[in-house]
């Protein structure tokens, strides 16, 4: 048998299951009176050929965005963080280059691999775990979630990974993943604390977060960077946790968890008197509302992806991708 003809099997078996675990979730009883509503059953994301599908279309309208700077293009295929933080790049592109990108290259992503989970209720969401052109080694892992049956697939979730830090997944005989709830207690934080304890962590220190350069390196950094001669620098981390911004969770082999979680933080420079302030660049002129006197107030958007440990012990923050959202001039 050819790899084609293999393949083809494979993705008919796919698509078939699912027809027949969903045909299964709306059919009657012989009674004629009871519905077995499919937010209660469970049921996988989708197919692994439909997922494939989905991550094609979304290259390829990132990539149309990204060429004309025109969030438009790509906005069908964005939410969450990711849709905050493309959003703003590309806005700041238009404003410094009306005509498009003349540096754009086309991302790529190659050697795709899909984490599928069963699980009851809205939202459905799958993992793309796949190697870019962009990023040098690291592995691009993209969380794709929609919200009904007729909506489209949108990336919510965007981290870069360094290949030795993408964990081995829990799956059934099938091959599907399992989807941890957010307010799961088998693991050291409950998903849906996450995001609260890392802000409370940037703020206070403590023991739950393991040492690493989202971590504490970031809180030295910021140490370090609160008061140099003339410029002092302020900030407020927030959790995010609604809507497009809702963490999301998938079992590891071990029994833990990789949680895909969201922060929002601000940044407020403010310069000594006699001085002023020197906006870092192009980009965040392009953002920046108000004239910049004595103070200037980033906002950045900030989405993770950590190991949660089964039990107890400290949760790893393994990768994190932020962006400049805003910024106001005082």
């Amino acid at each position: 048998m050819s790899r084609d003809r293999r393949r083809g099997g494979l993705r008919r078996r796919d698509r078939n299951a699912l027809i027949a675990a969903s045909l299964a979730a709306l059919s009657l009883t012989a009674s004629g009176c009871v519905v077995v509503h499919g937010e209660r059953v469970v049921l996988p994301a989708t197919t692994r050929a439909e997922a494939a599908k989905a991550l094609q279309g979304f290259t390829d309208a990132y990539n149309k965005a990204d060429k004309a700077y025109d969030s438009s293009l790509d906005a069908d295929h964005v939410t969450g963080p990711l849709a905050d933080i493309d959003a703003a790049r590309l806005k700041a592109g238009h404003a410094n280059s009306p005509s498009g990108n003349a540096n754009h290259t086309p991302l790529e992503l190659t050697d795709a691999k899909f984490t599928i989970p069963k699980k009851a209720g809205w939202p459905r969401w799958f993992v793309a775990d796949a190697h870019g052109n962009k990023g040098g080694t690291a592995r691009w892992m993209l969380v794709f979630t929609r919200d009904s049956l007729g909506a489209p697939w949108r990336v919510a979730y965007l981290t870069l990974l360094a290949p030795g830090d993408v964990p081995e997944f829990r799956t059934d005989k099938d091959g599907w993943a399992e989807a941890v709830p957010a307010n799961s207690t088998g693991i050291a934080v409950p998903p849906g604390e996450l995001s609260k304890d890392y802000t409370d962590y940037l703020k206070h220190g403590g023991t739950a977060f393991a040492d690493g350069r989202n971590t504490s390196g970031w809180r030295t950094a910021r140490e370090q960077q609160a008061s140099k001669p003339g410029l002092a620098r302020q900030f407020i981390d927030e959790p995010l946790t609604d809507g497009g911004y809702a963490p999301l969770a998938l079992r590891t082999a071990d029994g833990g968890a990789l949680v895909f979680f969201t922060t929002r933080h601000y940044e407020k420079q403010t310069a000594a008197a006699g001085t002023s302030i020197t906006v870092p660049n192009k980009d965040v002129q392009a953002l920046t509302k108000g004239d910049v006197e004595q103070t200037l107030t980033l906002e950045f958007v900030s989405n993770e992806a950590a190991l949660d440990p089964a039990g107890s012990g400290r949760v790893k923050v393994l990768g994190r991708v932020q962006g400049l959202t805003a910024a106001r001039g005082e």
